[in-house]
């Protein structure tokens, strides 16, 4: 599962803000951002689409656990737009994430795995990560 540009042994907690900013290629498709304890099981995917499986100009929200993609979510708003800068906010909260969109959508998903720490994160497709924090 693992490629594009991935952090390992970091320390994203309960409590903790991930910032991201970014830049979708100007032919992208769709990207990811993937947050879990390892490349085998992903708590957190998040996949903006701008026309990938199906799927036009949406925000689609998975887990990835025992080897399979878990139930998807679609909910928020979608402001991104290829070859334009954007930032995302990813809020970790003790019951799951809150994903802050800038349109000021946001997102609520659960936190599957139920873990209160994560050591990986991943970014994958057609974007070029300018900067990520953690605070």
């Amino acid at each position: 599962m693992e490629a594009g540009m991935t952090v390992k042994k970091m320390s994203f907690k309960v409590g903790q803000t991930l910032t991201v900013v970014g830049v979708p290629k100007t032919d992208s498709s769709n990207f990811a951002i993937n947050i879990g304890p390892s490349e085998q099981e992903i708590t957190m995917h998040i996949n903006p689409r701008f026309n990938a499986h199906g799927d036009e100009n949406t925000v689609v929200c998975n887990s990835y656990q025992g080897g399979k993609w878990c139930d998807e979510h679609r909910e928020g708003g979608f402001p991104f737009k290829q070859g334009e800068e954007f930032m995302i906010t990813i809020e970790f909260t003790p019951t799951g994430f809150l994903v802050n969109l800038s349109d000021g959508s946001q997102i609520r998903f659960p936190n599957r795995i139920g873990l209160d720490k994560y050591a990986y994160l991943n970014f994958d497709g057609d974007v070029r990560i300018i900067s990520v924090q953690i605070k």
